[in-house]
Parts: structure tokens; C-alpha cells; sequence
């Protein structure tokens, strides 16, 4: 819940606005400077890694689990759901697009993942053993 509220903060502040959009609920940002619409990427954001992450959790948590695999489900998830994010979300001024037209979250969120899915796998084996 406190990435939520982060990056609810963020839509309050008008920072990291999403890319150019057409959608009925696409949004100026006064700090964009080019009174383009643009997605609400913040508020995605929010929903997807705040309040749709806590409810995955919540629920992953409420069995009992080998040590480190809810952590493994945070980490497979939040990087998840910020890849998809950033799908819509305008890139640094200062780095663009990298390799593979991803931006930094894509490429940061990647061994997030990887490190979700190899520690969930290394607690399931310490656990059958």
C-alpha cells in the first residue's frame, strides 16, 4: 500500500506522466509543458503495483509458505506489473528508449523478475528437502 500511495503522490504532483494518448480519460500535465493528453501512468501504476500487488500478496500470504517465497511473489510481481506500466509511461527526458525499445523501468524491472522467480524456486526446493 505504500507503493500506492507513492505513486499517487506522483499523480498529485504531476510527475512521471505517461506517453502521449487519445483515450477519453488521457490527461494534460501543466509540468509536460506541451498541453498534450497523456496517459495517467501513475494512477496504472498505482492500481497495478499498490492495490493489485497488496490484494496478490495478501492473498499468496494467507497459506503458509516456505521462507522467502512471498517475498519471491513480491518481487516476481512488482516487476511484473511495473514492466507493464512502463508500457504507458513517458520515458526519462535524459535516457529515452534503450536497447530493444524498453525504457530503464523495463530493463530494471527483468532481474527483478529473475531474482523473484530464483529465489521462489530455491525456497521450494529447500522446502521439499
Amino acid at each position: 500500500l505504500g507503493l500506492a500511495a507513492g505513486r499517487l503522490g506522483n499523480f498529485i504532483n504531476g510527475e512521471l506522466w505517461g506517453r502521449p494518448s487519445t483515450l477519453p480519460w488521457a490527461m494534460v500535465f501543466p509540468g509536460s509543458g506541451d498541453g498534450i493528453a497523456r496517459h495517467p501512468s501513475q494512477l496504472y501504476q498505482m492500481g497495478l503495483e499498490g492495490i493489485a500487488l497488496f490484494v496478490v500478496l495478501w492473498w499468496f500470504s494467507g497459506k503458509p509458505r516456505p521462507t522467502g517465497q512471498v517475498s519471491a511473489a513480491f518481487l516476481i510481481g512488482y516487476g511484473t506489473f511495473r514492466f507493464a506500466a512502463e508500457f504507458t509511461r513517458e520515458p526519462d527526458n535524459f535516457l529515452g528508449l534503450l536497447a530493444g525499445g524498453m525504457s530503464m523501468g523495463q530493463w530494471l524491472s527483468i532481474p527483478m523478475i529473475i531474482a523473484g522467480v530464483a529465489l521462489y524456486v530455491i525456497t521450494a526446493k529447500k522446502s521439499t528437502h
